[in-house]
């Protein structure tokens, strides 16, 4: 009902621009509520609309700085209670008081238009009797000017109608002045003096074509239409002159009116868009879980942001406006209940991992003591992968209890550390050994000569005879010894591979002479066993895939496993180079 209430308002000219004062706060704007509240003028519903708009946002801004300011402050998150505005209650209670008395003046309007229109109506059936007595025409003339006198004061009737009943008014007019038969003289002063003013009219129409105010143009335009309607007609042969011209200049401001109404709807339904996408971006961040306090003021500042680029857009179109920001509001209350639910779970689950921490700081603290080294050791170590597992806590309760937690597992260790001092200077010794073995190993790499191959066993021998050494540094230990190893028997197969393939060529002589079936023989023997290595570094190396090399005994046995193929595939070059020096001897 409010739409067809404002449509019609806004077709009778009741309606004016929306007032363009800017309002700092909803005190103002419930003032200026107040103010139409209790005019005796017709609201104007642009203005209401503003009104509304402007207070609305004004109060999510209030509101968003109030929770900044608590949450600056340090207040706790979920307990940010939204407490009841007694300024929006006052506005929604003016509005109400508003839309009533719009209602009636709607009514009472209408009410007056059907008056109006039986006004006009009558005067036209007047009109039109006199059309229809030639004879008594002059006689009615001064009942005729009193007539349109009267029409003239006639104010708006129901728009459906208005433009038939002009016409039917102007059509028994212009046929009244046809059959009067004043004299010539009084007849053409008529006819000239109604020239004059219409074309007044039509100067004034052209004109507003200069006016910046396109709005303003339109309704001036509206004024002269009304005067050029109850102005008398002119010479029958200068009707259709005058008013081309007035029509003329009509259509310029009308274009103008209408491009300026279509870029403005242009301009909201953007707006409309923008504001659209915001309020999707907004909904979609309250479809996310988050799941760590962190998560939730990341989000908190992106709902923010989104918020002042809200600011930054201007009006949607009006049927939209107010829906599109509550849709805005809402998901942005959305948002903000699910933060203060989301902080009130974790202030619970802060609780019980609390809880939990504290209980184990007493189990430590009842260790602390023990002088069951190896038992209590375990135990505080089971205690500590516990401690990893209970969760987050806030960070200074966190802080305070890790302090008494650490301190009574370092009690303890720093105890053992001491009675076990002797054991750990054994340890380092033994380190130091095994790192000078490992130099002499490097050394006779570079120095490889006769007894080479005795030698390592030796100092193989005395490396593995030497105790442990700091945990610590035993993996690292055991990388670089075996990095040492390898590069050693690389070492030892490329110098017995090198001697065993000069003898045999030293020995190809006395098998040549044995005849060519003899190296054939051997060839063929040769083959046989390149072929049975290929099978077997293939099969190696197929296994190597299936090791588990995560574990020390996996990392073990892969090292032994890659050892055997590079031994296996420098005997595959030895019996390559076998091969080619038989065909060299056949030839």
């Amino acid at each position: 009902m409010m739409d067809s209430l404002e449509n019609a308002l806004l077709q009778q000219g009741t309606m004016e621009e929306p007032a363009k004062k800017i309002y700092s706060s909803k005190q103002e704007v419930l003032e200026r509520v107040k103010e139409i509240a209790r005019s005796a003028e017709a609201p104007v519903k642009e203005e209401l609309d503003l009104l509304k708009t402007v207070f609305y946002k004004l109060h999510l801004a209030e509101r968003d700085a109030q929770m900044k300011e608590y949450l600056a402050k340090g207040g706790d998150p979920e307990k940010y209670v939204l407490l009841p505005d007694d300024t929006e209650e006052a506005f929604k209670a003016e509005m109400q008081i508003i839309k009533e008395k719009r209602a009636k003046i709607f009514l009472a309007q209408e009410e007056e238009k059907q008056e109006n229109l039986a006004k006009k109506l009558e005067i036209i059936e007047k009109i039109k009797a006199m059309t229809t007595s030639p004879e008594e025409v002059n006689k009615s003339y001064q009942d005729f000017k009193a007539l349109q006198q009267e029409w003239k004061e006639i104010k708006a009737i129901p728009a459906d109608k208005a433009n038939e009943v002009w016409k039917n008014y102007q059509l028994y007019v212009e046929q009244f002045y046809d059959l009067l038969k004043l004299n010539n003289e009084a007849r053409e002063y008529d006819f000239k003096k109604n020239l004059e003013a219409k074309t007044k009219l039509c100067e004034a129409a052209e004109k507003l074509a200069e006016d910046t105010d396109v709005i303003s143009a339109f309704h001036q335009l509206q004024d002269l239409h009304q005067q050029y309607r109850e102005i008398g007609p002119v010479a029958k042969e200068l009707r259709e002159e005058i008013w081309a011209r007035f029509k003329a200049a009509s259509t310029i401001i009308n274009k103008k009116h209408q491009q300026h109404f279509e870029d403005l709807r242009a301009k909201e339904e953007k707006n409309l868009a923008d504001k659209t996408a915001l309020c999707e971006k907004v909904e979609a961040i309250n479809q996310t879980e988050y799941k760590q306090a962190s998560d939730w003021e990341n989000a908190t500042k992106e709902v923010i942001e989104l918020q002042n680029e809200w600011k930054k857009i201007g009006f949607a179109p009006q049927k939209m406006n107010v829906k599109i920001f509550e849709r805005f509001r809402i998901a942005n209350d959305t948002f903000f209940s699910n933060k203060a639910e989301f902080f009130k779970g974790l202030k619970d689950l802060y609780a019980s991992n609390i809880a939990k921490k504290q209980e184990l700081v007493e189990k430590a603290k009842a260790l602390a003591d023990s002088t069951e080294w190896k038992k209590t050791g375990d135990k505080l170590i089971s205690l500590q992968k516990e401690w990893k597992k209970t969760g987050v806590v806030p960070r200074k309760q966190g802080d305070v209890l890790w302090k008494e937690f650490l301190t009574a597992c370092n009690k303890f260790f720093d105890a053992r550390n001491k009675q076990n001092a002797g054991t750990r200077s054994e340890e380092h010794t033994n380190l130091e050994k095994k790192r000078a073995i490992i130099a002499q190993l490097k050394e006779l790499i570079e120095n490889a000569g006769e007894g080479f191959q005795k030698k390592v066993q030796e100092l193989t021998a005395q490396y593995n005879a030497v105790g442990h050494v700091p945990f610590k540094e035993k993996d690292k230990l055991y990388e670089e010894y075996h990095s040492v190893l390898n590069k050693v028997y690389k070492e030892l197969r490329i110098s017995n591979g090198k001697r065993h393939l000069n003898n045999f060529k030293n020995n190809l002589k006395n098998v040549a002479e044995q005849g060519t079936n003899a190296l054939d023989n051997e060839r063929g023997k040769l083959l046989r066993r390149y072929d049975q290595l290929r099978n077997e570094i293939t099969t190696y190396e197929n296994n190597l895939g299936f090791l588990n090399a995560a574990s020390k005994k996996g990392n073990s046995l892969v090292e032994e496993m890659n050892r055997k193929v590079e031994k296996l595939k420098a005997d595959l070059e030895i019996i390559k180079q076998k091969i080619k020096a038989i065909d060299a001897e056949n030839k």
